[in-house]
Order: structure tokens, then sequence, then C-alpha cells
């Protein structure tokens, strides 16, 4: 082989940061070695992997063809090297989720992973879908839960569980008692929003969009707990998962209206790059996902232990 394994390192590390300096501080190495290995890997097989934008680098038209294969090669090295150590091929996994499944979902079935897998380690990133597939797309994730629809070309979508919106209202608002609320209605109300970009909003906009209907929305905010908070104080109604709710439904802190008139219902997918190599960290944590919401027919309807 006329390249090494620190190379491949490298360049990885530098295409999905677009800087020698910062792969260097992320693979804890000066940038003088970083920038000598990327400088030799190109000197020798006589190559331009980057192109370069004053301080920035970009991947050339062969380094996008070669960072897919390189992180794969690397994955491969890792579980290689998990099984000289005796780990049964277990090591670093990087998920990915979005916010519903991040915050009510991820963080329970990582912890039941890790539990029937101790010598594992994983890594849990929370942001909403269109930062989940980029970070999928640059390999910066092994795997991602999404809660949005994914388009891209190169990422593999397999669908998971299906989830429910719900439009909900404090007890004390005035559609609080009413029943089978129309359009016409909702659109007199005032909302309390998730971004754009999250999946949340698109699905709620999907739902939409056969009423030809705009509406009044008063706030956008990035996490379901503010939106949650939000509406409890009577600024307006929201439209989120039907899982974030389940608590503040049984509490009785919020209420679900009916809206029979909106297709709420949507689905949550594992994602990952179509050229990614599925380590066995990644095929157990998928099959446990699948284990864990066999039967069910809603996202709203798992029941997860607590951590020990």
């Amino acid at each position: 082989m006329h390249f090494t394994l620190r190379q491949l390192q490298v360049f990885v590390a530098t295409g999905q940061t677009g800087s020698v300096s910062r792969a260097a501080e992320n693979l804890a190495m000066s940038q003088s070695a970083a920038s000598g290995a990327l400088a030799e890997l190109e000197k020798q097989f006589d190559c331009q992997l980057f192109d370069r934008l004053g301080r920035r680098l970009q991947l050339s038209s062969l380094g996008e063809e070669m960072l897919p294969k390189a992180a794969a090669l690397l994955d491969q090295a890792a579980d290689f090297e998990a099984l000289l150590k005796g780990q049964a091929g277990f090591g670093e996994l990087r998920v990915g989720a979005t916010l519903t499944i991040g915050n009510y979902l991820a963080t329970l079935l990582i912890g039941e992973f890790l539990q029937r897998h101790p010598q594992a380690h994983a890594q849990l990133h929370v942001h909403n879908t269109a930062a989940i597939i980029e970070q999928v797309r640059h390999f910066e994730l092994d795997i991602g839960l999404i809660e949005g629809e994914c388009r891209e070309r190169d990422i593999h979508v397999q669908p998971w569980i299906e989830d429910e919106l719900c439009v909900f209202c404090a007890p004390s608002h005035p559609l609080a008692s009413a029943q089978n609320i129309s359009m016409a209605d909702l659109a007199e109300q005032a909302w309390i929003m998730r971004e754009a970009g999250s999946g949340t909003r698109r699905a709620f906009e999907a739902a939409l969009r056969p009423h030809r209907r705009q509406l009044r929305v008063r706030l956008e905010l990035e996490h379901t707990e503010a939106i949650k908070r939000a509406v409890e104080s009577g600024l307006g109604i929201g439209c989120i998962s039907r899982l974030a709710l389940r608590d503040a439904f049984r509490r009785g802190s919020l209420v679900p209206l009916q809206t029979p008139e909106l297709d709420l219902h949507r689905q949550f997918y594992f994602i990952w790059h179509e050229q990614k190599y599925q380590t066995l960290g990644m095929r157990e944590f998928q099959s446990l996902c699948l284990e864990m919401t066999k039967g069910l027919s809603s996202s709203s309807d798992i029941q997860l232990k607590p951590i020990a």
C-alpha cells in the first residue's frame, strides 16, 4: 500500500471540516503534521483532492469520489482494531436524531444499547432534519433517526415507525372544549410553531397544503419543550408530535384538539450514506430500534424502560 490510515484520517477529517487546522484539532495532531500527511498523499499519487478557496478547502471531483471510500476503509479498520482488542467489533457509534426523536426516544434507546453492549461507545447529536441529513451526507454521523422526508442523492432511507402530529392548546383556551375543530377555526388562532427546516414544520405544512389555508404564526421556536411552555402560558396553539405530548396530556397541563380535516400522520426514518460501511454497532442499534417498536402502530405507543 502506498498510503497510510493516518493519511486517510487527515483526508476524511479535512473533507468534513473544510480546514486542515480543524482536522488536525479533531485528530489531536499538529497542523504541520496534518498538512504534511495530506500533501504527501496527493504527491504520492500525483493528484489533487482539494480545491483551495482562500483559507477554505473544498473537495475536488476526485476528492468527492474518494471521501465515501476512504470513510468506509477507516470504519472497517476501526472494526478490525476492536476485534483485535477483544471488543467483538463494537467501536464508536455516532447517532444523529431530530429533536422529537432525540429528546423523547434516542437517549433511552442508546442507553439500552450501551447496557447490552458495555464495550461500545456512543455519541448522540440532536439537530433538526436538515442538519442531520447534512451530517450523514458528510460522514460525520453513522446513522440518523429523522422525522422528515429525505430525498438527497446517496442517502439511504428506511422507514422505521409511524408518528402522529397533534394540535393542542392550554386547558383555558376557548377551543379546549370544542369538538371537531374546522380549518376556519384553526385559521383564526395564533400559532406557536417549530422553525422552518424542521421535520415537524414540513409535515404540518404538507397537511395544510390541500386546504390552501394560511395560518397566523405568532412565534417560531426550535425546541418542542419551549413550544409546550408557550402554549401552556396562553400565547397560542401548537402542533408537535403526540409522542412529545404524552406526559402533558396525562397531567392535564395541555389538551389535544380534534382536527378531522387534517391528516397529521407521518413517518420516522433511519438514514445512512449509501456508501457507508455498515459496522456491527450500526446493525445492532438499528435492530434494537426495530425490536423496541415491533407490532406498534405509532411512536406514542412506545414504552421504554428508564436507564438504570
